[in-house]
């Protein structure tokens, strides 16, 4: 099985990148999402680390906004926490899909957490900042503070495509991204 880390910076379209590749995609949001709605675990340690925030399931995203926006410390703290339970369920994901071909690790923080594998492969996702920006302000929970607070915490996207070798140019066309892809396919294969 190959691994395929997807890197990028916020709202570059690192998961429409992921899901365009037409194999097992680990989503990290995604299994945060679940995790916020149903994992008592995760509360747990919420109401022990920030109990002015959390106090029952589902944990709403608010919430967690308010916390980081209050204190720029409670991300880290968050993280931490939501972090070993990611983990927990990537090492099931690649259990479960390791006769696969390939695997595509849709992680925002791949690098920073050290999730990678020195034989991962890794796929820069390169947007212009225009319609990075535009994209962001197009999501229902766009915060512009929160969105400083969670690239004070990535590593510098000028390292980020240095690691990778490839970049994908991103320009929100299935056309586009596909030909990007079955070129990455063809030459890792």
């Amino acid at each position: 099985m190959i691994r395929i880390g997807i890197l990028g910076d916020i709202g570059s379209g690192k998961s429409y990148v992921s899901r365009k590749f037409g194999y097992p995609v680990f989503n990290a949001d995604e299994e945060v999402g679940k995790l916020y709605k149903k994992d008592k675990k995760i509360l747990k340690n919420f109401k022990k680390t920030l109990p002015k925030y959390f106090h029952s399931l589902p944990i709403n995203k608010k919430d967690v906004s308010r916390a980081i926006l209050d204190n720029k410390n409670n991300l880290k703290k968050i993280i931490k926490i939501v972090h070993v339970q990611i983990r927990k369920k990537m090492n099931f994901f690649l259990k479960k899909n390791k006769s696969k071909k390939f695997v595509i690790l849709d992680i925002p923080l791949l690098l920073e957490n050290n999730i990678n594998n020195k034989n991962d492969i890794l796929v820069y996702v390169q947007t212009k900042k225009s319609d990075v920006l535009k994209k962001l302000k197009m999501r229902k929970n766009f915060n512009q503070k929160l969105m400083t607070q969670f690239s004070k915490i990535q590593l510098p996207l000028d390292y980020k495509k240095k690691r990778s070798q490839f970049v994908i140019k991103n320009d929100f066309k299935r056309r586009t991204v596909l030909k990007y892809i079955k070129n990455i396919l063809r030459e890792i294969d």
